[in-house]
């Protein structure tokens, strides 16, 4: 797989990862229909966002990663997700899948996955409805899971798992790296929004993974990589979601604004459009607010998050609960910006040709509905802002 290579410099890298997105743009933007037609990326998108590098955001550099911080990352996700909410999704969930493996497996896994140099596409199923057995020198593993994104083109997949290893003890959390030529690939993913990104389930029985192809979910340390991998959860993926919305909500809002000087809804045929009309000129403006603050709002947590690792410390539990809970509010002002541009949208906005039922009725909303953006995150950062006790932001 070949890859570009990105500064080590910050802000070049940025400019590089943000020239890479504006490199695919055309090819994932018309390749969009055909997308939701299979039900997966076509795979001149995936070989795009193999060449441009993207699929290595958060790869370690030493694995030939541009190993973005948190803040560039979202910047990166929020152009991507603007072009294409599927196709960001799919890059976002195999960033983090690749970027885990590397930073967290034994060297003789990551001498295989990685065989010279290669860097495998992947895809990450985190729920931990596996089980597994120990057994002598690793596992046996079983299990079925739900919304593997990116399964399609992906050539192994990390799993979450639970491993008893006695009657008394709950069971230890880990993640498996698993080929995915060793895992049945359910055709189930027939649904209402993100249909290109190929979210089937997954399913394996009584299959052997070698212990070094494992790790600890809860408390493993990186064995390679920079301060980027001591972020840990929900932190290290919450940005993602806050930045696949933003882009989308975006998107929508610029998208009728677009449509505003030409549009007219009314039945006298008015010379009136849509951009004279009152309550549209107040829409515009409060949507655009709403965004602007929502992301702010997430640049600065994130900044600060970025500043504690940087300072060799790790972010606390209640650092982690605005991480999430940020991505919660970043998702639904989305929704809510989405909802409104579609109204304004009118007759047209009903097309599937048209981004902003894509962008509405089926891609912000079915991305709304994942774990990480779940509004159970506002009780628990409203559990840490009363310090109440056992607060726990992967609640």
């Amino acid at each position: 797989m070949l890859n570009q290579q990105f500064p080590v410099e910050r802000e070049e890298k940025r400019k590089a990862l943000l020239a890479a997105v504006e490199s695919v743009r055309e090819i994932v933007a018309s390749r969009a229909d055909e997308a939701e037609e299979k039900g997966t990326l076509p795979q001149a998108t995936v070989d795009a966002l193999i060449t441009s590098g993207l699929f290595t955001l958060k790869l370690p550099a030493v694995l030939g990663g541009a190993e973005a911080d948190p803040v560039t990352q979202i910047e990166v996700i929020e152009v991507l997700s603007a072009i294409d909410p599927s196709t960001a999704w799919c890059m976002l969930n195999g960033t983090t899948s690749v970027s885990l493996m590397a930073a967290f497996l034994d060297d003789k896994a990551i001498a295989e996955i990685f065989d010279g140099g290669h860097i495998p596409t992947t895809a990450n199923v985190a729920m931990p409805t596996g089980q597994a057995v120990p057994v002598d020198g690793g596992y046996c593993l079983s299990g079925k899971w739900a919304f593997a994104s990116g399964i399609r083109h992906a050539q192994w997949v990390t799993a979450g798992v639970q491993v008893v290893r006695t009657s008394k003890a709950p069971p230890e959390l880990r993640m498996m790296a698993v080929p995915v030529e060793s895992v049945q690939i359910h055709d189930n993913w027939h649904v209402a929004g993100l249909e290109a990104t190929g979210s089937c389930d997954v399913s394996i029985t009584e299959h052997f993974i070698p212990e070094e192809f494992t790790w600890d979910s809860l408390h493993a340390k990186p064995q390679r990589g920079g301060p980027l991998y001591r972020l840990g959860l929900p932190g290290f993926v919450a940005n993602e979601h806050a930045a696949f919305a933003l882009g989308v909500g975006r998107c929508a809002l610029d998208t009728v604004i677009g449509l505003a000087n030409s549009k007219r809804r009314n039945y006298t045929l008015s010379p009136s459009t849509l951009e004279m009309r009152p309550t549209f000129q107040r829409a515009v403006g409060e949507c655009d607010l709403k965004l602007r603050a929502a992301r702010s709002l997430v640049m600065e947590i994130f900044t600060e998050v970025w500043a504690t690792l940087c300072a060799n410390q790790i972010p606390s539990p209640r650092s982690h609960a605005e991480m999430r809970s940020v991505a919660v509010f970043a998702t639904e002002v989305a929704a809510d910006v989405v909802t409104q541009a579609f109204r304004y949208g009118g007759g047209k906005a009903v097309y599937r040709t048209q981004c902003l039922q894509r962008c509405l009725l089926r891609d912000i909303n079915v991305a709304a509905q994942h774990l990480i953006v779940s509004d159970i995150a506002y009780e628990t950062h409203g559990q840490f802002a009363l310090d109440l006790p056992d607060a726990d932001p992967m609640r």
